[in-house]
């Protein structure tokens, strides 16, 4: 929007603090809403914050309200109750990870403020797991499957990732009968380190320095199970030398392979990389007997469960890693937006029009305005890149330009400066093209152009392309720059744009270009605007797009 008395850079921040949310489960798929404001309205009609579907929700069921001692859930009269942990209520006040449910108990809930919002239910089923004994013979091998497979649906998240893997050991000790059980999971670097260790007493092992690499290293190369289980297939040990000296006579060494579709594998997996992300390793000094097939093909079936949830975490984990880079970025962009927020002052001589669109959540375009006894300054600029590291070279230029014109410093003198600073500071990398217009009562105005889109200046039906300009500021150290100096009179516009507007690209990946800008810039700074949305039409922009326009009034 044009900025005639305040101008704010228009960003999607979300609040980077803790907030209030709602983690609404329905069957398989979960949602999270931010309490954002209060009162937050639930039921069945479709003007609620939360509509639910249910034929037993209410139309206006309940709402969540925000007092001084916390937050609240208010049943609305609803026909068949709000539920809290399975306690139906009118009104509770609720703590994180209360089980809220509307109309029916079973069906969908919401979670309020979970810590973790799967952990609970997760940790909730292992904490039943750690004391279920079961029994022997093949049927309670068949019923340790059922119950692994539900873990696999619950335990999907980062968050129980240690727990789960001391399930699976716990579950593979109690049907092999082995001694210890360990789970190496490949790092990105390749190398397989231990994850998880178990005994069969249930005590947590950290030295896995006496199991048989050979055997863990040979199982994860071939990506196929290494099984000795009884006398007959000792052979299969000899020659091993951490098995002969610890006296290990059973060892059992199950991959555990990507689980997604082969043929996606084969087209991700780069030549001579493995789809082996991780090894099940049990061993025992003695076992007696083969193991059974039925128990073979159960523990085979609980490997490849235990590899869907070394998958299902550490999508979590990176889920998790980009939300907290997602947050970190939303300071950044609040942070910027606060520094970039540009105050329209009232000139009695001068009129600014102003317009940013930002392509990115933080960038290097900006804008500022700066009025002293020594006239009003325009400035814009564009750091190269895009990102976070053009946003901070961005806030560091604005603050040295906006300290400096404050000061009415000589324009020369102060881009002289800035280039010093950057090519000592930033070495380089980084460099920025900008115009500043020092604009005064009478309508000198003093202009310096350092690489950027050349300025148009507007007078009655003429429009001149002022073309004379400087190096880029960053750019070669010890560089000079010279000002020009305009007289404007009343009327006169200066059009100043960054090449995010040149370089806006239609639907074919055609510029705008300099010839339209001069054709539209006649007829202002509202047409301007608008011929760049029209010529873009659905095209998303691929840099920060800036008009600004300053025009002169004449001297009050």
């Amino acid at each position: 929007m044009g900025a005639t008395g305040m101008w704010l850079r228009k960003l999607d921040t979300a609040s980077t603090g803790d907030p209030l949310v709602l983690v609404v489960v329905e069957g398989s798929d979960r949602r999270t809403l931010v309490l954002e404001h209060f009162p937050f309205t639930v039921g069945r009609r479709t003007d609620r914050d939360l509509v639910m579907a249910d034929p037993r929700v209410s139309r206006e069921h309940a709402q969540f309200i925000r007092e001084p001692d916390g937050t609240y859930i208010v049943d609305q009269s609803s026909r068949h109750g709000t539920f809290v942990n399975g306690e139906r209520v009118n009104r509770r006040k609720l703590a994180r990870n209360d089980r809220v449910e509307f109309g029916v108990q079973g069906a969908a809930y919401a979670l309020f403020s979970p810590d973790r919002s799967p952990s609970s239910a997760a940790q909730q089923f292992l904490s039943q797991f750690s004391t279920w004994k079961p029994a022997t013979g093949a049927g309670s091998d068949l019923e340790m499957l059922n119950v692994f497979l539900e873990a696999a649906r619950k335990l999907n998240t980062s968050g129980v990732l240690d727990d789960v893997l001391h399930t699976l050991l716990e579950a593979a000790l109690r049907l092999t009968h082995a001694e210890r059980g360990f789970v190496f999971l490949r790092h990105p670097d390749g190398e397989l380190r231990l994850a998880a260790g178990r005994d069969k007493k249930g005590e947590s092992i950290n030295d896995d320095s006496t199991i048989s690499r050979s055997v863990l290293r040979d199982a994860a190369k071939s990506a196929s199970e290494f099984l000795v289980t009884d006398t007959d297939d000792t052979d299969k040990l000899a020659g091993r030398e951490s098995v002969v000296a610890h006296n290990l006579h059973s060892v059992i060494c199950i991959p555990l392979r990507k689980t997604v579709i082969q043929d996606k594998v084969r087209e991700e997996t780069k030549p001579g990389e493995s789809d082996v992300q991780g090894v099940l390793y049990l061993d025992a000094h003695f076992l007696s007997g083969k193991l059974s097939s039925v128990s073979h093909d159960i523990l085979r079936t609980i490997a490849n469960g235990a590899a869907t949830l070394v998958e299902n975490a550490a999508l979590v984990q990176a889920e998790d890693a980009a939300k907290r880079y997602r947050q970190e970025l939303s300071i950044a962009a609040e942070i910027q937006q606060r520094l970039m927020t540009v105050t329209v002052p009232e000139v009695p001589f001068a009129k600014v029009n102003a317009v940013s669109y930002a392509c990115k959540d933080i960038g290097g375009d900006f804008f500022d305005l700066v009025y002293t006894d020594g006239g009003l300054s325009l400035i814009v600029a564009d750091v190269s890149g895009k990102g976070v590291s053009a946003a901070v070279v961005a806030s560091i230029l604005q603050g040295m330009l906006y300290s400096q014109l404050a000061r009415d410093s000589s324009l020369p003198e102060m881009i002289a400066a800035v280039n010093r600073f950057l090519c000592d500071k930033v070495g380089g990398q980084k460099y920025a093209t900008l115009v500043i217009a020092r604009l005064l009562g009478n309508g000198e105005m003093e202009l310096m152009n350092c690489g950027h889109v050349p300025p148009l200046l507007i007078s009655g039906d003429s429009i001149t392309k002022l073309e004379e300009g400087n190096l880029p500021v960053g750019l070669v150290p010890g560089a000079e720059f010279q000002a020009t100096r305009l007289q404007l009179k009343p009327g006169d516009r200066l059009l100043l744009v960054t090449d995010g507007v040149t370089e806006a690209e239609d639907a074919e990946g055609e510029f705008f270009g300099m010839e339209r800008l001069e054709n539209c810039g006649k007829d202002g700074f509202a047409a301007i605007e608008q011929a760049v949305t029209d010529f873009r039409g659905d095209t998303a922009l691929t840099d920060d797009c800036t008009i600004t326009e300053m025009i002169y009034r004449g001297q009050a």
